[in-house]
């Protein structure tokens, strides 16, 4: 959001309504150039809450006859459902991009997952075109409404040059391997499979990069959890592994494992939708289905039986061409100057 929302501004007059989480970082606003307008929207929560819901819908059409946007692009399933229900296309063009879809989640309850497909379905009916992050949420998007299209999630590669620009430079040393993840250690990351691949290897130092309330699950002595950090200490202590696995249950496309792969660790991941989009097994990365596949691979880059340098070039390559912001940023530009014909 901020690597696009920065680039826009500059062509653009951009006002970001966010909500504050327990894990977002004090100085946010700094993340934003200057000419970005923030304005908080306070009741706006994370979950279900019918009392707060009610007052952030107050709220954001507040703001939005005191902005009288051209354009209003909704991220995340909330807000695609509270705004696609307020908003209406004949005032401004609408756009919603879900990061992963509320039903894909793997915590909630059947019924719950039900609602929230049925809530997609009856508002794709309305004018507002879809924008999914990979070609896995695309998928999911097209048999909710014909209102869709997809344009692959990007991350600033200058901006993480800077980040590790004086870092001592990596060199893997398979006699001291390092792994991590990076993300909140909560049900969506799978703390507990990360866990049991941690206590395969006691030798190997696995590093949790964050937290959450899931904290207690990871025991093994040879995890570390950091907390969290802002996004420049974060990236530096990712540069300093080799290995990254993210065994999410359910992804949109994962930004951190796009940094990952451009700072060329051997990515290990689920599959799962946005994982499997940008990994093709065995050419830049491994998608793994059980404990026994992750530690599988791990033995093999010990045992240096697999091509892993090869994999590490080809997975950075792949970002720079692929999923640069750049891009990004230039595709949806063309998006938003369209006007009516997008949809």
């Amino acid at each position: 959001m901020v690597d696009l929302a920065n680039r826009m501004s500059k062509q653009m007059d951009v006002i970001i309504a966010y909500s504050v989480r327990k894990q977002t970082p004090k100085d946010f606003e700094k993340y934003f150039d200057n000419n970005i307008k923030l304005i908080r929207v306070k009741n706006f929560t994370r979950n279900i809450n019918p009392f707060k819901d009610i007052k952030a819908i107050f709220e954001i059409r507040k703001i939005i006859q005191k902005e009288e946007p051209d354009i209003v692009h909704m991220h995340s399933s909330k807000a695609g459902a509270i705004g696609r229900l307020i908003l209406s296309p004949k005032k401004a063009k609408l756009f919603y991009t879900p990061h992963s879809y509320a039903f894909c989640k793997k915590d909630e309850a059947n019924w719950k997952i039900k609602l929230y497909k049925l809530v997609e379905r009856i508002l794709g009916k309305k004018k507002c075109m879809t924008i999914a992050c990979s070609k896995g949420e695309y998928e999911e998007a097209k048999k909710l409404t014909k209102n869709s299209m997809y344009i692959n999630n990007g991350i600033d590669i200058e901006q993480i040059d800077q980040f590790v620009l004086r870092e001592s430079e990596r060199q893997m040393d398979i006699k001291k391997l390092k792994v991590c993840t990076v993300g909140r250690i909560g049900t969506q990351k799978n703390p507990n499979l990360f866990e049991e691949i941690a206590k395969e290897f006691p030798q190997i130092e696995f590093t949790w990069i964050g937290d959450g309330n899931l904290r207690d699950i990871l025991q093994s002595p040879n995890i570390q959890i950091t907390g969290w950090h802002d996004r420049k200490t974060t990236i530096k202590q990712l540069y300093q592994n080799d290995i990254f696995i993210l065994p999410s249950l359910w992804e949109g496309l994962p930004i951190t494992l796009l940094e990952a792969m451009y700072l060329e660790k051997i990515c290990l991941v689920s599959d799962v939708m946005g994982n499997r989009d940008v990994i093709e097994n065995g050419i830049d990365g491994f998608i793994c289905h059980t404990k026994e596949e992750y530690c599988e691979v791990i033995e093999k880059i010990k045992n240096e039986t697999c091509d892993y340098i090869k994999i590490k070039h080809k997975a950075k390559q792949k970002v720079l061409t692929e999923h640069n912001i750049n891009k990004l940023a230039e595709e949806y530009l063309k998006i938003y100057s369209k006007g009516d014909g997008c949809y």
